[in-house]
């Protein structure tokens, strides 16, 4: 269940290409938790900009700005705009939740005897994963992206890694391994 999502693009007067007699105003935005994909119907006079923060949970006298969740979204129903934006409010959510996804590093595990959960980031092989893993056995959990890259040379970008799994997540559903994208 999200609480707060992130806006990714503001239509005031409803999608462009919609049908409908009367244009009703339309937020696209990004689950902060789950990272789901919603349509949002705004409060009547209320203005966003990209990247707010905006509550969505279902206590009604917290929702400020928004009148109600219209539909969950896949990725094809996002405006261009929307879908230039979702990297970067990634971003903003990992570097706020860094211990978050720090974690991944930290508690990953084998999915099957041949494979494992550090292989489902983008650009981690077998190698880096095994460097990865005889050094959180040797010295400890990492304690932050930075220690990790210093600890592991060979990983460059940890947080750019997880985005980039989260934005595979998020364009296709059929992936077999779901990490940070609910269902």
């Amino acid at each position: 269940m999200e609480d707060y999502a992130y806006v990714l693009d503001y239509m005031p007067e409803g999608r462009p290409d919609s049908k409908d007699y009367q244009h009703e105003s339309l937020v696209l935005a990004l689950g902060k938790d789950e990272f789901k994909l919603f349509e949002l119907i705004p409060k009547e006079g209320k203005n966003f900009l990209v990247g707010d923060k905006v509550y969505i949970g279902k206590d009604m006298d917290k929702r400020e700005k928004v009148k109600h969740v219209k539909n969950r979204i896949s990725w094809d129903k996002l405006t261009n705009a929307a879908k230039s934006e979702v990297p970067y409010i990634i971003d903003d959510i990992i570097d706020d939740e860094e211990d978050r996804f720090l974690e991944f590093y930290n508690k990953a595990h084998p999915i099957t005897k041949k494979y494992h959960m550090l292989e489902l980031l983008p650009g981690l092989g077998k190698k880096k994963m095994n460097a990865i893993i005889d050094d959180r056995k040797k010295n400890g959990e990492f304690e932050s992206f930075d220690d990790l890259k210093e600890r592991v040379p060979m990983i460059h970008k940890p947080k750019e890694m997880i985005r980039d799994r989260i934005m595979e997540e998020l364009k296709n559903k059929d992936i077999k391994y779901q990490v940070w994208v609910a269902e």
